[in-house]
Parts: structure tokens; sequence; C-alpha cells
């Protein structure tokens, strides 16, 4: 079990690194951490069910401004390794998940306070020219966001699996049938928050369009997605048609003004 915790406390670890040092790698993403944990707990078929049922309801969550969104990194992880480890489902994934992603926000904000002192010092160093320095600097707070979730992850794992068993066991099998509802549900709302994002008058029959396709033609994603591209290829060419059309005219104009006209 520690040995599973600590390889679970790396993986969360590296997801909450994605998006700072690593580019933007999806790697912090719940289907990508969720079948990690999966190859860790040896239940990988588990570890993806669970993962993108947590991605469908975390797709919206965006960091707007200073604005700091759930840690879906740590909720993913804890949240589907306590699924695996209670062999209660995904159902109790979205039971577990969403309250340690919004405690584990709290701690995110810390370590960003925190990590401000040392861009100061960081800033220092330049006046300096003391390039070891900030080196030094800029390698602290990828450190302490890693540990941030390598900590708690690792002793949530060690400390708290036959505890959340328990207590998993002792909810009332209503409570968990209402909870799966609501998580079959929960993926509309964050659909809403990507589609808020997203949307745009000019855009909206496209939506309207892909949600007809599936309601009564009964296409699944892949369909519709194709027909898309198709759709938005043959609209690209329609447009550049149009501009070298628009192009060639204008130019035909230039030239009559240029004292092309023949009056023979």
């Amino acid at each position: 079990m520690v040995s599973q915790a600590i390889m679970l406390g790396i993986i969360a670890g590296i997801g909450i690194l994605d998006s700072r040092i690593f580019g933007a790698l999806m790697l912090e993403r719940p289907l990508v951490t969720g079948l990690l944990v999966g190859l860790v707990l040896g239940d990988v078929k588990q570890g993806v069910i669970i993962g993108a049922q947590l991605e469908l309801i975390w797709m919206g969550i965006a960091g707007i401004g200073a604005s700091t969104p759930p840690d879906v990194v740590t909720g993913g992880v804890l949240g589907t390794a306590f699924a695996i480890l209670t062999g209660k489902g995904p159902e109790v994934a979205l039971v577990i998940a969403v309250p340690i992603a919004v405690l584990a926000q709290s701690l995110g904000v810390l370590v960003r306070i925190v990590n401000g002192y040392f861009m100061h010092k960081a800033e220092k160093f330049a006046a300096k020219a003391d390039f070891r320095g900030v080196t030094l600097m800029m390698w602290v707070p990828p450190v302490l966001f890693f540990l941030s979730v390598f900590i708690p992850t690792s002793l949530a794992i060690i400390l708290g699996a036959d505890q959340v068993k328990g207590l998993i066991n002792a909810v009332p099998k209503t409570i968990l049938d209402g909870l799966g509802v609501a998580g079959n549900l929960l993926p509309a709302v964050g659909f809403a928050l990507l589609l808020d994002m997203l949307y745009s008058k000019k855009m909206a029959v496209f939506f309207f369009l892909g949600f007809l396709a599936a309601s009564y033609l009964g296409l699944n994603i892949t369909a519709i997605a194709l027909f898309g591209a198709c759709i938005a290829i043959i609209i690209h060419i329609v447009i550049n048609n149009k501009k070298t059309e628009v192009g060639n005219g204008a130019m035909a104009i230039n030239n009559l003004t240029e004292g092309e006209i023949d009056f023979d």
C-alpha cells in the first residue's frame, strides 16, 4: 500500500506540473490520471470509466484571470483511487472527488501566495545579474506545487483507505443511488460551463445541428465529428473562393481606373 501511495502521489505531482513546466500535455485531466491510477491499482477498466465520468464534470473548469479553479488533479486521483479501492464504482468517485478538489484548491492558493516571495527574490537576483540565483528561484515554485499534491495524496491513500471504505459502507444504498443519478446529470453542468465560454451567435447553429443529429438521427460522436469536419472544409473552400472572386473584381476595377478602358 505504501508503494502504491507513493506512485499515486507521483502521478498527482506530474499532473499538477503539466501546465507549469511540461507544457499543455493534458496530463492533469481526469481521463489521463484515471488511466494511470487504474494501472497502479490493477483495475485499468474502472480507472478509465471513473476518469471519463470526472472528465465530463470538470470539462468546463478553467482558471480565468486571477481565479483558482478546483484542483482536478488531486480530486481526480484520490476520487478514482478510493472508488477502486472500495469497489463501489463511479458514484463514490463523485462523492469523494468533488469535495477533495475544492479543499485542495485552498492549498493551491496558499502555494501561489508563497511562490510570490520567490518571484520577488528572483527579481532581486536578476538586478544583481545573479543568474544562478534566478534559476534556483524559478525551480522552487514547481517543487512546491509538486509537494502540495504529492504529500496529501500519498498520506490520504496510506491513512485513509480503510476509513473511507468503512464510511462508504455505512452510507445507505438509497443515498448512493441518488448520487449516481446526480452524477449522470453533472456532465450536463460541465458541458454548460464549456459552452458558456465557447458560445457565439455565429456558431450556435452548428451546436444545434450536432445536437439534432445526435438526438434524431442517432449518430454517434465520431460520425458527428466527421460530418462537422466536412462542413468546416466546405465552408472554408466557399469563403476562400468568395475572397478570390472579390479580389479579382477589385483588381479589375483598379485596372479600369488606370486608363485601361478601350473606347474603340
